[in-house]
């Protein structure tokens, strides 16, 4: 194969696992990241000690229950007084165990109903009954007179309508098996590239460089997601609460973004100061004889 045919094709192989590697890194995130329950609880439960989530969570239950209960010329003064009694809850223990159990709950829920075909037009609903067990038990180790006649009811409450799960279901049907073929296409085109390259070195000092372009994109996507993100949350969950909840959710996504910069500029640097160290290294080669310069003269005697 000619040199610039092999250089092509190698510049080929390599701008497209470039393109595949922050693509398979994200389908990876939403597969194994997002979908491990245990990974999600562990990385929402900090949020519970956040200031602007705690106090978005206790101004929607204190809304919600004093819709039920104020009524009359007290309205008002009922509302502020279950608003001060939500955000005091939500600065205790018991608060911290019902938002690990409520998180727990609402991503097994979620993850159920995207893996199961069957459940089609169906929404995805939480029984709070569990959460509110909790949340007993705890207030009553910290021996709060009131806790034994809380009711424990099962109450379902929809988490997502039916047209979201059927939409959401296809979409993550597409990263799971992304998860798996994006990486390995991307590590096949890069040795690939690197293989029918004419110069190998030159070709890897690419793919690094590709690499690290590719992880600082994913970075920047990450950035530009979150301010789309919040920007279409409606009502209550905008504003600071859903930047926290979102930040805690792409952690491993931001990390992994700048694993690939690091990766890709290792690559690059090892390639290109291993080739400046083989040059150094390498003894000059003495010019070739010119076959028009007259020969040695001969003396005779």
């Amino acid at each position: 194969m000619a040199p610039r045919l092999r250089s092509g094709l190698s510049a080929v192989l390599i701008s497209l696992a470039c393109l595949l590697a922050p693509c398979g890194t994200l389908a990876g995130w939403v597969a194994y990241g997002l979908a491990d329950t245990g990974r999600y609880v562990e990385a929402m439960a900090p949020l519970a000690d956040d200031p602007d989530v705690r106090d978005t969570v206790a101004d929607t239950l204190g809304a919600g229950v004093a819709d039920e209960v104020a009524a009359g010329p007290g309205n008002g003064a009922v509302r502020l007084f279950v608003r001060d009694a939500a955000r005091s809850f939500a600065r205790t223990e018991a608060f911290r165990v019902g938002w690990e159990a409520a998180n727990r709950a609402v991503h097994v829920a979620v993850l159920r109903a995207l893996r199961d075909d069957g459940a089609r037009g169906r929404p995805v609903t939480v029984d709070l009954a569990p959460v509110t067990a909790r949340v007993r038990e705890r207030l009553a180790a910290d021996h709060v007179s009131f806790a034994r006649r809380i009711p424990v009811r099962h109450t379902a409450v929809t988490v997502l309508p039916a047209h979201e799960v059927d939409r959401l279901r296809k979409g993550y049907h597409v990263l799971d098996v992304a998860a798996f073929w994006l990486p390995l296409a991307a590590v096949v085109f890069a040795l690939g590239g690197i293989a029918v390259a004419a110069c190998r070195r030159h070709a890897l000092t690419a793919a690094g460089i590709g690499t690290a372009l590719g992880g600082a994109l994913l970075a920047l996507a990450v950035v530009l997601g979150r301010r789309l993100t919040v920007a279409d949350l409606p009502g209550p969950v905008d504003g600071p609460a859903a930047g926290a909840v979102y930040d805690a959710l792409t952690e491993t996504l931001r990390t992994a973004s700048w694993l690939l910069v690091a990766l890709g500029l290792t690559v690059a640097l090892t390639s290109w100061l291993t080739t400046r160290l083989l040059h150094r290294r390498r003894p000059p080669t003495p010019p070739a004889p010119d076959p028009t310069a007259p020969g040695p003269t001969r003396t005779r005697l």
